[in-house]
């Protein structure tokens, strides 16, 4: 853990960039950078070059559930190895075969032999690695900073994300048109090289939470930690009812800028960057704001914001009155989720980080899959505008819920 120091924080801009005054969050926060934006040029291609040869929306859900599925099946077994070994190493395996599975596809589309099913198979490959890096990677934040600005770094962290999403999507697609696919998976693969740099320059003393005998009793150790604690089981129920009713406003984007305001494809990219301008306002809010008491009411709060702004939109009858709500919902999603990740953070012991932090990714990440599935094939049969109206409600009802039985997230 960096050593604590007492330099006085003065000016919005100071405390909002505080985690940059520590050597290892600088390198962190600029190989994950790194690696995201690529991740995003790889993305586009994926996802264009999917529905340009078969024009079926089908297989890019099933391109994006087979992605987030290792992430429900395997996380908590990645927080289990991330208490048992160097996170670090961890993660650079992690890295390493995120960068072999996108390598791979670049060598097909090279050799003109790709198949969608190759497609497939890489995106689980790469949510394999995700799934035993992610919780890694979220056990290994709390040695970057002082535990006072931990909120500060996870929000900063956040933003890195979706800037890097910012940026990626339109190389993505310029490089897709002018040099071809190969080049954006190859893109991909050389910028994971920014992230095993990073993670090799850190100094870090503590780098995992001890050793333990038997892998499926650390396992059980890790489970009834949660099991005993009512802050940590109200915190992870909040993370899935936010994922499961929260996230599939941008699943079933495409569906709005579509078929209620009669938008082309490049209409339909600008509603998404509203999203995403969202998540980088509320991140960045929360960032400013990183050290103040009472985080566990305003994360509920921002909850019933979340579900007031998704079926505000999802009834908003013009453009004008549904981006600012959209932009809203991006905000207030990125805020809970920051929020609720600090708070599980700065709750539990640190021998227990990466399994308790497994389970929380798994809260989060994934349940994404199981909602996107259930809320597509929902929407089908009932219509966008009632599956996200009931979302909403489910949010709002919940952070009531906490809130009128003072549930112990209220105190925190």
């Amino acid at each position: 853990m960096p050593a604590s120091d007492n330099r006085t924080e003065t000016g919005l801009l100071a405390r909002t960039f505080r985690s940059f005054r520590y050597r290892n969050f600088r390198w962190m926060w600029f190989g994950a950078f790194t690696s995201t934006t690529g991740f995003f040029v790889a993305q586009i291609a994926e996802s264009w070059y999917i529905y340009e040869r078969t024009s079926s929306e089908g297989l890019l859900g099933l391109t994006a559930f087979l992605n987030g599925l290792p992430i429900l099946l395997f996380s908590v077994v990645g927080g289990v190895l991330a208490d048992r070994m160097d996170r670090r190493y961890l993660l650079i395996g992690s890295q390493v075969l995120q960068m072999t599975a996108s390598l791979g596809l670049a060598v097909a589309f090279w050799a003109e032999r790709i198949e969608v099913w190759h497609i497939l198979a890489a995106a689980f490959l790469a949510g394999l690695g995700q799934a035993f890096g992610g919780p890694a990677y979220q056990a290994l934040t709390p040695s970057l900073v002082p535990k006072r600005h931990l909120s500060n770094a996870i929000a900063l962290l956040s933003i890195q994300f979706n800037l890097a999403g910012t940026l990626g999507r339109p190389i993505g697609g310029v490089v897709f048109k002018y040099l071809g696919p190969a080049i954006c998976f190859l893109v991909n693969a050389a910028s994971f090289f920014a992230v095993i740099v990073s993670l090799l320059l850190l100094r870090i003393s503590q780098a995992t939470g001890g050793t333990h005998p038997n892998m499926f009793r650390s396992l059980l150790e890790g489970l009834g930690a949660i099991r005993a604690s009512i802050v940590l089981k109200s915190l992870m129920a909040l993370a899935v009812v936010t994922a499961f009713c929260g996230v599939p406003i941008n699943l079933l984007l495409p569906v709005f800028a579509s078929d209620v305001y009669g938008m082309d494809a490049s209409g339909y990219g600008s509603v998404g960057s509203v999203l995403g301008a969202g998540a980088v306002i509320g991140a960045l809010w929360v960032a400013s704001t990183g050290n103040a008491p009472r985080k566990g009411r305003r994360a509920l709060v921002m909850q019933s914001l979340l579900g007031l702004s998704v079926a505000g939109f999802a009834m908003a009858g013009t453009l004008w009155l549904a981006m600012p709500l959209l932009l809203f919902a991006g905000g207030a999603i990125l805020a809970v989720f920051t929020m609720v990740t600090t708070l599980v953070q700065l709750n539990l012991e640190e021998e227990m980080r990466g399994r308790i932090m497994s389970v929380h990714n798994t809260a989060f990440r994934g349940v994404m899959p199981l909602s996107n599935l259930s809320c597509g094939l929902a929407a089908e049969k009932f219509g966008a505008r009632t599956v996200l109206v009931l979302n909403g409600a489910v949010l709002v009802a919940v952070s009531m819920l906490y809130t009128l039985t003072r549930n112990a997230v209220t105190g925190l």
